[in-house]
Protein backbone atom coordinates (compact mmCIF):
# COMPACT_ATOMS: atom_id res chain seq x y z
CA UNK A 1 0.00 0.00 0.00
CA UNK A 2 1.37 3.40 -0.95
CA UNK A 3 0.19 6.97 -1.32
CA UNK A 4 1.65 9.82 -3.37
CA UNK A 5 1.57 13.51 -2.52
CA UNK A 6 2.53 16.40 -4.80
CA UNK A 7 3.98 19.37 -2.93
CA UNK A 8 2.12 22.66 -3.25
CA UNK A 9 3.89 26.06 -3.28
CA UNK A 10 2.81 26.82 0.30
CA UNK A 11 5.00 24.00 1.64
CA UNK A 12 8.12 24.74 -0.41
CA UNK A 13 11.10 25.01 1.95
CA UNK A 14 9.40 23.07 4.77
CA UNK A 15 11.28 20.27 6.53
CA UNK A 16 10.14 16.79 5.52
CA UNK A 17 9.30 15.76 9.09
CA UNK A 18 7.26 18.90 9.71
CA UNK A 19 5.35 18.38 6.46
CA UNK A 20 4.54 14.80 7.49
CA UNK A 21 3.24 15.96 10.86
CA UNK A 22 1.22 18.78 9.36
CA UNK A 23 -0.28 17.08 6.30
CA UNK A 24 -0.25 13.32 6.86
CA UNK A 25 -0.66 12.69 10.57
CA UNK A 26 0.39 14.33 13.83
CA UNK A 27 2.59 11.51 15.09
CA UNK A 28 5.62 11.48 17.44
CA UNK A 29 8.99 12.56 16.01
CA UNK A 30 10.48 9.17 16.91
CA UNK A 31 7.96 7.37 14.67
CA UNK A 32 8.62 9.81 11.82
CA UNK A 33 12.39 9.20 12.09
CA UNK A 34 11.88 5.42 12.18
CA UNK A 35 9.58 5.51 9.14
CA UNK A 36 12.03 7.61 7.12
CA UNK A 37 15.02 5.42 8.11
CA UNK A 38 13.19 2.30 6.91
CA UNK A 39 12.70 3.90 3.50
CA UNK A 40 8.94 4.05 3.86
CA UNK A 41 9.01 7.73 2.93
CA UNK A 42 10.68 8.75 -0.32
CA UNK A 43 11.00 12.05 -2.15
CA UNK A 44 11.05 11.69 -5.93
CA UNK A 45 11.74 7.96 -5.37
CA UNK A 46 14.81 8.71 -3.23
CA UNK A 47 15.46 8.39 0.50
CA UNK A 48 15.89 11.72 2.27
CA UNK A 49 16.66 12.79 5.83
CA UNK A 50 13.93 14.22 8.05
CA UNK A 51 15.62 17.63 7.75
CA UNK A 52 15.31 17.69 3.95
CA UNK A 53 13.62 20.89 2.72
CA UNK A 54 10.87 19.82 0.33
CA UNK A 55 10.31 21.81 -2.87
CA UNK A 56 7.31 22.68 -5.00
CA UNK A 57 6.28 19.78 -7.28
CA UNK A 58 8.29 17.23 -5.29
CA UNK A 59 6.48 13.89 -5.17
CA UNK A 60 6.47 12.29 -1.74
CA UNK A 61 5.59 8.62 -1.63
CA UNK A 62 4.62 6.92 1.62
CA UNK A 63 4.73 3.11 1.71
CA UNK A 64 2.86 0.88 4.19
CA UNK A 65 0.77 3.86 5.22
CA UNK A 66 -0.73 3.04 8.61
CA UNK A 67 -0.16 6.10 10.77
CA UNK A 68 -2.54 6.40 13.67
CA UNK A 69 -2.99 9.59 15.68
CA UNK A 70 -2.06 9.69 19.35
CA UNK A 71 -5.26 8.83 21.23
CA UNK A 72 -3.94 10.46 24.41
CA UNK A 73 -3.27 13.80 22.72
CA UNK A 74 -5.81 16.47 23.56
CA UNK A 75 -7.82 17.63 20.57
CA UNK A 76 -7.66 21.32 19.72
CA UNK A 77 -11.10 22.84 19.59
CA UNK A 78 -11.22 25.75 17.19
CA UNK A 79 -13.13 28.86 18.13
CA UNK A 80 -16.18 29.38 15.94
CA UNK A 81 -16.67 33.12 15.35
CA UNK A 82 -20.10 34.59 15.99
CA UNK A 83 -21.84 36.95 13.57
CA UNK A 84 -20.88 39.78 15.92
CA UNK A 85 -17.19 38.72 15.71
CA UNK A 86 -17.28 38.68 11.90
CA UNK A 87 -19.04 42.03 11.68
CA UNK A 88 -16.61 43.61 14.12
CA UNK A 89 -13.50 42.24 12.42
CA UNK A 90 -14.30 44.20 9.24
CA UNK A 91 -13.10 47.33 11.01
CA UNK A 92 -9.77 45.71 11.96
CA UNK A 93 -8.15 45.80 8.53
CA UNK A 94 -5.48 48.36 7.68
CA UNK A 95 -4.08 46.48 4.66
CA UNK A 96 -5.36 43.52 2.67
CA UNK A 97 -3.41 42.19 -0.32
CA UNK A 98 -2.87 38.78 -1.91
CA UNK A 99 -0.03 37.85 0.45
CA UNK A 100 -0.78 39.34 3.86
CA UNK A 101 -3.09 41.48 5.95
CA UNK A 102 -2.32 44.10 8.55
CA UNK A 103 -4.92 44.58 11.26
CA UNK A 104 -5.46 46.85 14.24
CA UNK A 105 -5.90 44.26 16.98
CA UNK A 106 -8.31 45.18 19.76
CA UNK A 107 -7.62 44.53 23.44
CA UNK A 108 -8.85 41.37 25.13
CA UNK A 109 -8.39 38.93 22.23
CA UNK A 110 -5.43 36.55 22.02
CA UNK A 111 -3.66 36.11 18.69
CA UNK A 112 -3.68 32.31 18.99
CA UNK A 113 -5.72 29.89 21.06
CA UNK A 114 -4.26 29.06 24.44
CA UNK A 115 -5.24 27.16 27.56
CA UNK A 116 -6.99 30.26 28.93
CA UNK A 117 -7.95 31.89 25.63
CA UNK A 118 -10.29 29.98 23.32
CA UNK A 119 -11.42 33.06 21.41
CA UNK A 120 -8.59 34.22 19.18
CA UNK A 121 -7.75 36.40 16.17
CA UNK A 122 -6.58 33.60 13.87
CA UNK A 123 -9.80 31.58 14.13
CA UNK A 124 -11.85 34.73 13.52
CA UNK A 125 -9.73 35.71 10.50
CA UNK A 126 -9.98 32.19 9.05
CA UNK A 127 -13.73 32.76 8.55
CA UNK A 128 -13.37 36.32 7.24
CA UNK A 129 -13.73 37.43 3.62
CA UNK A 130 -9.99 38.17 3.05
CA UNK A 131 -9.20 34.53 3.93
CA UNK A 132 -11.86 32.78 1.82
CA UNK A 133 -9.15 31.19 -0.35
CA UNK A 134 -6.27 31.47 2.09
CA UNK A 135 -5.09 30.31 5.50
CA UNK A 136 -3.93 32.70 8.25
CA UNK A 137 -0.27 32.24 9.18
CA UNK A 138 0.87 34.08 12.33
CA UNK A 139 4.28 35.73 11.87
CA UNK A 140 4.56 37.54 15.22
CA UNK A 141 2.50 38.04 18.35
CA UNK A 142 0.94 40.69 20.50
CA UNK A 143 -0.08 40.08 24.09
CA UNK A 144 -3.79 39.54 24.62
CA UNK A 145 -4.29 43.00 26.15
CA UNK A 146 -1.96 44.86 23.78
CA UNK A 147 -3.65 46.72 20.93
CA UNK A 148 -2.39 47.73 17.51
CA UNK A 149 -0.61 46.48 14.42
CA UNK A 150 -0.56 42.75 13.75
CA UNK A 151 0.64 41.14 10.51
CA UNK A 152 -0.89 37.84 9.37
CA UNK A 153 0.40 36.11 6.22
CA UNK A 154 -1.93 34.47 3.71
CA UNK A 155 0.50 31.84 2.47
CA UNK A 156 3.51 29.89 3.68
CA UNK A 157 5.93 31.74 1.38
CA UNK A 158 5.18 35.12 2.95
CA UNK A 159 5.05 33.58 6.42
CA UNK A 160 8.65 32.47 5.86
CA UNK A 161 9.62 35.88 4.47
CA UNK A 162 8.24 37.67 7.53
CA UNK A 163 9.83 35.16 9.87
CA UNK A 164 13.20 35.84 8.24
CA UNK A 165 12.71 39.63 8.43
CA UNK A 166 11.83 39.46 12.12
CA UNK A 167 14.78 37.16 12.83
CA UNK A 168 17.18 39.55 11.08
CA UNK A 169 15.59 42.55 12.81
CA UNK A 170 14.58 44.10 9.50
CA UNK A 171 11.07 44.91 10.67
CA UNK A 172 10.90 48.12 12.67
CA UNK A 173 8.13 48.61 15.22
CA UNK A 174 7.00 51.62 17.22
CA UNK A 175 4.85 51.32 20.32
CA UNK A 176 3.10 53.91 22.46
CA UNK A 177 2.87 53.30 26.18
CA UNK A 178 1.44 55.19 29.13
CA UNK A 179 3.60 54.44 32.16
CA UNK A 180 3.56 55.28 35.83
CA UNK A 181 5.88 57.99 37.08
CA UNK A 182 7.94 60.69 35.44
CA UNK A 183 10.77 59.46 33.22
CA UNK A 184 13.84 61.56 33.93
CA UNK A 185 15.64 61.24 30.59
CA UNK A 186 13.81 62.59 27.53
CA UNK A 187 15.22 59.79 25.39
CA UNK A 188 17.66 56.94 25.62
CA UNK A 189 18.19 53.21 25.28
CA UNK A 190 17.24 50.52 27.80
CA UNK A 191 19.52 47.46 27.82
CA UNK A 192 18.61 44.66 30.18
CA UNK A 193 19.13 40.95 30.77
CA UNK A 194 15.68 39.37 30.93
CA UNK A 195 15.22 36.08 32.74
CA UNK A 196 12.84 33.44 31.39
CA UNK A 197 12.36 29.73 31.92
CA UNK A 198 12.04 26.89 29.42
CA UNK A 199 10.67 24.19 31.68
CA UNK A 200 13.07 24.32 34.63
CA UNK A 201 15.94 25.69 32.57
CA UNK A 202 16.81 29.32 33.28
CA UNK A 203 17.40 31.39 30.13
CA UNK A 204 18.82 34.93 30.05
CA UNK A 205 18.32 37.09 26.96
CA UNK A 206 19.56 40.58 26.17
CA UNK A 207 16.75 43.06 25.55
CA UNK A 208 17.30 46.44 23.88
CA UNK A 209 14.68 49.18 23.49
CA UNK A 210 15.02 52.81 22.41
CA UNK A 211 12.60 55.25 24.03
CA UNK A 212 11.60 58.90 23.96
CA UNK A 213 9.23 60.86 26.19
CA UNK A 214 6.33 62.47 24.33
CA UNK A 215 4.58 63.92 27.38
CA UNK A 216 4.97 63.65 31.15
CA UNK A 217 4.07 64.97 34.58
CA UNK A 218 5.10 63.86 38.05
CA UNK A 219 2.70 60.88 38.02
CA UNK A 220 2.54 59.56 34.44
CA UNK A 221 4.44 59.61 31.14
CA UNK A 222 3.62 58.88 27.52
CA UNK A 223 6.50 57.06 25.80
CA UNK A 224 7.41 56.16 22.26
CA UNK A 225 9.13 52.76 22.30
CA UNK A 226 11.23 51.12 19.58
CA UNK A 227 12.25 47.56 20.52
CA UNK A 228 15.48 46.46 18.85
CA UNK A 229 15.11 42.87 20.05
CA UNK A 230 12.02 40.69 20.26
CA UNK A 231 11.85 39.10 23.70
CA UNK A 232 8.70 37.80 25.35
CA UNK A 233 6.94 40.64 27.23
CA UNK A 234 10.05 42.74 26.54
CA UNK A 235 8.56 46.23 26.92
CA UNK A 236 6.49 45.31 29.96
CA UNK A 237 9.45 43.71 31.75
CA UNK A 238 11.95 46.45 30.89
CA UNK A 239 9.72 49.31 31.96
CA UNK A 240 9.09 47.61 35.30
CA UNK A 241 12.85 47.12 35.76
CA UNK A 242 13.43 50.83 35.10
CA UNK A 243 10.77 51.89 37.57
CA UNK A 244 8.02 52.88 35.15
CA UNK A 245 5.57 49.97 34.75
CA UNK A 246 2.91 50.27 32.05
CA UNK A 247 -0.43 51.53 33.30
CA UNK A 248 -2.95 48.69 33.52
CA UNK A 249 -0.34 45.92 33.57
CA UNK A 250 -1.60 43.32 36.03
CA UNK A 251 1.49 41.13 35.81
CA UNK A 252 4.56 43.36 35.64
CA UNK A 253 3.86 45.98 38.29
CA UNK A 254 4.92 47.13 41.77
CA UNK A 255 1.70 46.56 43.72
CA UNK A 256 1.58 42.79 43.27
CA UNK A 257 -0.44 42.25 46.46
CA UNK A 258 -3.33 44.40 45.30
CA UNK A 259 -6.30 43.10 43.38
CA UNK A 260 -6.13 43.31 39.60
CA UNK A 261 -6.67 46.80 38.24
CA UNK A 262 -9.70 47.36 36.02
CA UNK A 263 -7.59 49.62 33.79
CA UNK A 264 -6.73 48.10 30.40
CA UNK A 265 -3.08 47.70 29.43
CA UNK A 266 -1.96 51.04 27.96
CA UNK A 267 0.38 49.60 25.33
CA UNK A 268 -0.32 50.10 21.64
CA UNK A 269 1.61 48.83 18.61
CA UNK A 270 1.47 52.10 16.68
CA UNK A 271 3.66 51.81 13.57
CA UNK A 272 5.56 49.22 11.56
CA UNK A 273 7.76 49.40 8.47
CA UNK A 274 9.68 46.89 6.38
CA UNK A 275 10.85 46.20 2.83
CA UNK A 276 10.03 43.18 0.64
CA UNK A 277 11.32 42.87 -2.95
CA UNK A 278 12.45 46.52 -2.88
CA UNK A 279 8.93 47.67 -1.98
CA UNK A 280 8.77 49.74 1.20
CA UNK A 281 5.75 49.22 3.44
CA UNK A 282 4.70 51.58 6.22
CA UNK A 283 1.58 51.14 8.33
CA UNK A 284 0.13 52.86 11.37
CA UNK A 285 -2.81 51.94 13.62
CA UNK A 286 -5.11 54.44 15.30
CA UNK A 287 -5.01 54.29 19.08
CA UNK A 288 -8.15 53.02 20.83
CA UNK A 289 -10.62 55.51 22.28
CA UNK A 290 -9.74 54.26 25.78
CA UNK A 291 -6.07 55.14 25.18
CA UNK A 292 -6.99 58.71 24.18
CA UNK A 293 -9.39 58.98 27.11
CA UNK A 294 -6.64 57.85 29.51
CA UNK A 295 -4.25 60.49 28.14
CA UNK A 296 -6.80 63.19 29.00
CA UNK A 297 -7.52 61.73 32.43
CA UNK A 298 -3.82 61.64 33.28
CA UNK A 299 -3.24 65.18 31.94
CA UNK A 300 -0.89 64.01 29.20
CA UNK A 301 -0.65 65.72 25.83
CA UNK A 302 -1.92 63.76 22.86
CA UNK A 303 0.90 62.91 20.49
Amino acid sequence: MKKDYSIKPDYSGTRLDRWLRKVVCDIPQSLIEKTIRKGNVKVNNKKKKSSYKIQENDTITIFNYNFLPDKNKKKTIKYIPTKADLNKQKSFFIEDNENFVVINKPAGIAVQQGTKSIKNILDILSKSEPFIDAYPFPVHRLDKETTGILIVAKNRKYAQIFTMLFRKRMIHKTYLGIVRGEVEKKNGIMEDDLVDYVGVKKVINKAITAFSVLSSNNKYSLLKLNPKTGRKHQLRKQLLIHGNPILGDNKYRFDTNLKHSKTSLMLHAYKINFTIDNIKYKFSAEVPELFEKTLKEKYLKNF
